[in-house]
């Protein structure tokens, strides 16, 4: 997958964001006081994060690919150093391997090189674009036994975290089949009673009200489940995107 830029991030967020905004003011003006209101305000929401999620997790695979593939990386500029090859070959050489998102990354080094820039300039660069590195090959190796074992941990933290995120999903999940029960077997029938319907809302009241706290529910579930999942709220958004897909489609048409 492609490296995702931290402007085209920017870019995505205002194009959402202000199409959500578009689709709030269109909603206000035309189904205020509309049950399809609300459809519309979670329509909204989905299109304002749906993009950054998209983004997101496609920039977390291209670390990802990185991450894997950088101590094989330093491995063989290692084996090339010892075997009396100048650093800038050693790069030059790699770049025609296949190390994942870094042959790319590799390419752009061997070219820079081409045009005349330094080695060290180059080498600063390759560190900025992916967040890695060190300046000298004396580094390397250490640094390549460093992201190993760091690989390690994330990858452990990973399986430790991962009955977390399906506990997130287990429990909304869980109220949705508590709110439309709930619905189906209580409210309905009990509205039916003309002495317990005045002391109750109206079914279509509480339909709306079941369909806020299940989207309130879906929203800060998904961005605990990235929290807690991958360490950051932006990598819950596609959770919460999948709880009020899940969430909209199961009231719709199930209450």
């Amino acid at each position: 997958m492609p490296k995702v830029e931290v402007w085209e991030k920017k870019v995505a967020w205002v194009v959402s964001v202000s199409l959500a905004v578009i689709v709030i003011m269109t909603a206000s003006l035309t189904l205020s006081g509309s049950p399809l209101f609300d459809e519309y305000i979670l329509l909204a929401v989905v299109i304002a994060i749906f993009p950054s999620a998209v983004l997101d997790y496609i920039d977390y695979r291209w670390k990802k690919s990185v991450d894997e593939h950088l101590p094989d990386l330093f491995q063989s500029i290692v084996q090339a150093q010892e075997s009396g090859i100048a650093l800038p070959k050693a790069i030059e050489d790699a770049s025609k391997r296949r190390y994942g998102a870094l042959t790319v990354e590799l390419k752009k080094m061997a070219s820079q090189m081409s045009w005349g820039m330094s080695f060290e300039e180059t080498l600063r660069s390759f560190t900025e674009r992916v967040d890695s590195g060190g300046r000298v090959e004396r580094i390397f190796e250490p640094l390549g036994r460093f992201v190993e074992s760091t690989l390690m941990a994330k990858r452990e933290r990973r399986a430790q975290t991962r009955p977390y995120v399906a506990i997130v999903y287990v429990a909304f999940s869980v109220f949705l089949f508590t709110i439309i029960m709930l619905f189906k077997t209580f409210f309905i029938q009990m509205g039916e009673l003309s002495v317990i319907e005045l002391a109750l809302l109206p079914s279509e009241e509480t339909r709306r009200l079941y369909f806020h706290m299940s989207f309130l529910q879906a929203l800060f579930g998904g961005l605990v489940a990235g929290k807690m999942g991958e360490g950051t709220m932006s990598a819950g958004l596609k959770h919460s995107v999948i709880l009020l897909v899940v969430g909209y489609l199961s009231l719709k048409f199930l209450m």
